[in-house]
């Protein structure tokens, strides 16, 4: 261990830009077994090591670099999947940047951080090629928990409570589960068959996914909570956030996330609106996150003829990850920084033209070291386009089935739980984006983690 004098940090190889626009498919290749073990051999092994601490799901990160370094296949891969319900997942999607990777001791001391991420995918894509599968109880108990949602909070809790010995009946509205994992992000960043075959694992292990079902429609909450001895909900958080400008209700102005799906509906043969084509359009995206990545980069494999991207800040403090900016840039997207929105603008047949934008400027920072946005007076420009992307957030949604069975949620609509993740009404657990808020894929794990521990406890005490 400890070689990272002697070996530079490397990211794994990707597909040129001007090949990879062509497609759909995942742009970074898995690492080497060479190259794993390389690049895992470079770890410190940190008395205190940040990367667990920072990462929401405390993976055992250390642990399995070690054994990654030693050429212990099968440890790593135990390691890495004990903590985590879906790594290699995770391993691809995750900012880590943002998290581990930004307090490895190597990226403090101006080393490279270790390539926490794509060791983490090698991992497990390693272990399935060697025939290695997730674990699960031998033995079921009689206890069954309904789980409301299929994204990453619901996919996380089935994992734990069928670990623990207890029966999920999962119930998805969508024709295909894993929410946002499988309709709001890109394949080229998640390869939808790498989420689809952890969902054939857990139905191997027991479970029973009911597809095309939505609680509170189809199926009555109320009645969930009287034939289960536990209920999830993992419902996410669907409503976008608009700019609150005119013209922004023009039909040629999409939500990131309305337009995500709609694309990958599209791709899955499924049954897909028809308007959002951006073939041989200008598009504009506002925002700057990761779904305004996205967004920019879906847009390009669909054809845009033009593709920029407005943000009211500078790049450094865009919300997303580095790695997604620099693949969008190698794209071919364009980024206009320090510009907010003040109106869309629309010709007399209600078409989109243009957006018009103001100039922005960062405020001197506060005692936090947060710097605010501040417009620049007379300084509107305009910027032309066919169609505008807003990327801006989502806000929560209250389902009537909530209030209606004693589910307390807040001012924003997110339903209140305690450290346990039970909801104000005994034996009712929650996770995820309807809980937190608009937030990361590996926060909502460790939020269904918890749900599926505490619900394992409470159900098989003696």
């Amino acid at each position: 261990m400890q070689n990272f004098t002697k070996t530079d940090r490397i990211e794994p190889e990707k597909r040129g830009s001007n090949e990879r626009k062509k497609d759909f498919k995942e742009i970074y290749r898995v690492f080497k077994p060479v190259e794993a073990e390389s690049q895992a051999d470079r770890c410190v092994q940190c008395g205190d090591p940040g990367c667990h601490v920072k990462c929401p799901l405390h993976n055992y990160i250390p642990q399995w670099l070690k054994t990654v370094a030693n050429k212990d296949s099968h440890m790593a891969f135990r390691l890495s999947n004990e903590s985590n319900p879906f790594p290699e997942i995770t391993g691809r999607i995750c900012p880590q940047d943002r998290l581990c990777e930004q307090d490895c001791t190597l990226q403090q001391d101006g080393y490279g951080a270790i390539t926490i991420g794509s060791i983490e995918t090698y991992i497990s894509e390693n272990g399935f090629k060697n025939g290695w599968k997730p674990e699960f109880a031998d033995k079921m108990s009689e206890k069954k928990v309904a789980i409301v949602g299929s994204g990453p909070a619901g996919f996380s809790a089935a994992t734990y409570l069928l670990r623990s010995g207890i029966g999920v009946d999962m119930f998805e509205k969508a024709s295909r589960p894993g929410g946002l994992l499988t309709y709001g992000i890109p394949s080229f960043k998640l390869e939808k068959e790498v989420v689809f075959r952890r969902f054939k694992w857990l139905e191997e292990a027991g479970m029973k996914l009911f597809l095309n079902v939505e609680v509170g429609k189809d199926v009555d909450f109320k009645e969930l909570t009287e034939n289960y001895d536990a209920v999830f909900v993992g419902i996410g958080a669907e409503a976008s956030k608009k700019a609150k400008i005119p013209g922004e209700n023009s039909e040629d102005v999409f939500i990131a996330i309305d337009f995500l799906k709609n694309i990958q509906q599209k791709h899955f043969g499924e049954a897909y609106d028809e308007h959002f084509n951006v073939e041989n359009k200008r598009v504009v995206v506002i925002g700057g996150g990761d779904t305004a990545m996205d967004c920019i980069r879906t847009s390009l494999r669909e054809g845009a003829s033009s593709v920029k991207c407005l943000y009211r800040r500078d790049g450094h403090n865009m919300p997303g990850s580095r790695k997604e900016f620099r693949n969008a840039k190698e794209e071919g997207a364009e980024f206009i920084f320090h510009a907010s929105p003040k109106e869309v603008l629309l010709n007399d047949e209600g078409k989109v033209i243009g957006i018009e934008m103001l100039k922005t400027m960062l405020s001197s920072k506060d005692d936090s070291g947060r710097q605010s946005v501040e417009i620049v007076e007379d300084s509107a420009f305009r910027v032309d386009a066919d169609i505008i992307i807003f990327a801006l957030g989502f806000n929560n949604t209250s389902p009537n089935f909530l209030s209606e069975n004693g589910v307390e949620t807040d001012k924003w609509g997110a339903i209140t739980a305690n450290d346990d993740m039970q909801t104000s009404k005994p034996f009712i657990y929650t996770g995820g984006d309807c809980f937190r808020g608009s937030d990361l894929v590996v926060t909502a794990a460790q939020d269904g983690k918890l749900a599926a521990t505490a619900i394992a406890k409470k159900l098989l005490r003696k």
